[in-house]
Formats: C-alpha cells, sequence, structure tokens
C-alpha cells in the first residue's frame, strides 16, 4: 500500500516531511526541483585532468555530494535537476551534461552493483565455510563418543570447532545483514539520479541570488 493512499485515508501528514519538501520548487506535475547554481558548464567538472573530453570527466565531488544528499532528503518523491549558469549553454553542452550525470551515476551504480556482489559471495563463502566446519564438529564428536576416547583435551579440539563453525556463519548473516540494505539503497539512488530529467534554467538577473546548490563558486 503506497504511503500517499495511507495519508489519503487517515488524513495524515509527515509534518517533517512536508517542511524538507517544502524548501524545493515543484514542476507543474508535482516533481521536486533540485537547483544547481554554476557560472558556468566546465564548474561541474573535476579539472584535475583538462585533456580528458567531458564525457569522460568526473563530476565535480561538491556536485556529486550535493545531488545524492538532496535525492536522500527528498525519498521517493519524484524530482528533476535544473542546472542555472551565468550563460545559457548551447545545445552542445547541453547534451554534455545530461550526458556526463547519465554515464557518471550509471558508473557508480555499476560499482555499487560489484561491490554488493562481492559482499554476497563474501558471506556466502563464510556460510560455507562455517556449516562445513560444523559438520566436522559433528563428525569428531560422533567418532569420540563411539570409540569412546572422550577426554578434555578431545572435548576442547570438538567444542572448538563448533565455536568456530558458529562464529563463521554468524560473521556471514552478520555481513549480509548489515551491507545489503546500504549497497541496495546507493544502486537504485544512483538510478535514480541518473535517469532523472535535466532541465536548465535561463540566467537570473542577479546570478548570485539563485536558490540554489552552488558549484565552483570562489
Amino acid at each position: 500500500m503506497k504511503t500517499g493512499f495511507i495519508q489519503k485515508i487517515f488524513g495524515w501528514t509527515n509534518p517533517v516531511k512536508k517542511r524538507i519538501l517544502d524548501r524545493y520548487e515543484q514542476t507543474p506535475e508535482g516533481h521536486i526541483i533540485i537547483d544547481v547554481a554554476a557560472r558556468s558548464v566546465e564548474d561541474l567538472y573535476e579539472d584535475f585532468d583538462k585533456t580528458a573530453p567531458y564525457h569522460k570527466k568526473d563530476l565535480d565531488e561538491d556536485l556529486v555530494y550535493y545531488l545524492t544528499e538532496c535525492v536522500r532528503e527528498i525519498g521517493r518523491s519524484d524530482f528533476v535537476i535544473r542546472f542555472v549558469f551565468e550563460r545559457y549553454p548551447s545545445e552542445e553542452f547541453i547534451q554534455r551534461v545530461r550526458t556526463s550525470i547519465l554515464k557518471f551515476f550509471m558508473y557508480q551504480r555499476e560499482l555499487e552493483l560489484a561491490a554488493m556482489k562481492k559482499m554476497l559471495r563474501t558471506s556466502g563463502m563464510l556460510l560455507i565455510i562455517g556449516v562445513f566446519i560444523l559438520g566436522a564438529s559433528l563428525w569428531v564428536t560422533h567418532l569420540l563418543l563411539t570409540e569412546g576416547s572422550e577426554s578434555f583435551l578431545n572435548s576442547v579440539f570438538a567444542e572448538g570447532l563448533t565455536i568456530v563453525a558458529w562464529v563463521s556463519m554468524w560473521e556471514g548473516l552478520a555481513t549480509f545483514l548489515l551491507n545489503w540494505a546500504p549497497h541496495r539503497f546507493k544502486i537504485n539512488l544512483y538510478k535514480k539520479i541518473a535517469e532523472a530529467q535535466v532541465l536548465f534554467s535561463k540566467p537570473l538577473n542577479t546570478f548570485s541570488d539563485a536558490h540554489a546548490g552552488s558549484v565552483g563558486a570562489p
């Protein structure tokens, strides 16, 4: 059942969430507008590699942080990203920015997917190792009881194997439970930003008055 439907039935809205969303402008369709103000298109990119073409450059770290935090803040609300520059960019630069946003965040999504797969492999291996050691522990205990050769050292060895088995299985389970949700969240977050509609606004009369995230400001 969707949150909006529940709110409609019970007449309940989250006042904190409403205050957060009220900070943002909205499109006529009701989509949240994430505004980004910069002096030029070049300010959107890292400048450590000045020879790389724009579609291969990394986005500015402050811009990436600003976008991801805004999307975290607005939650599941639909949104668009709107850029405003001192001078309205050419169609070529508009396409470059849109391509950069798409490729950069899809690449971040791929990195997060790879990290999640690695975590799942590690978690699975720990569980398998734990089950194997637990089986060995039960087998050793069975042999000791069958042969009647149970002693203090043999009991310690068997109990030690059991403890190692449970620690391994718990580590595997804890790794999955603690890391799966954050990885999944970031994957969805990057996908949402990559697929977001990117708009461009005409320059404001006074650029410094833009109510937006400022990138590349001196």
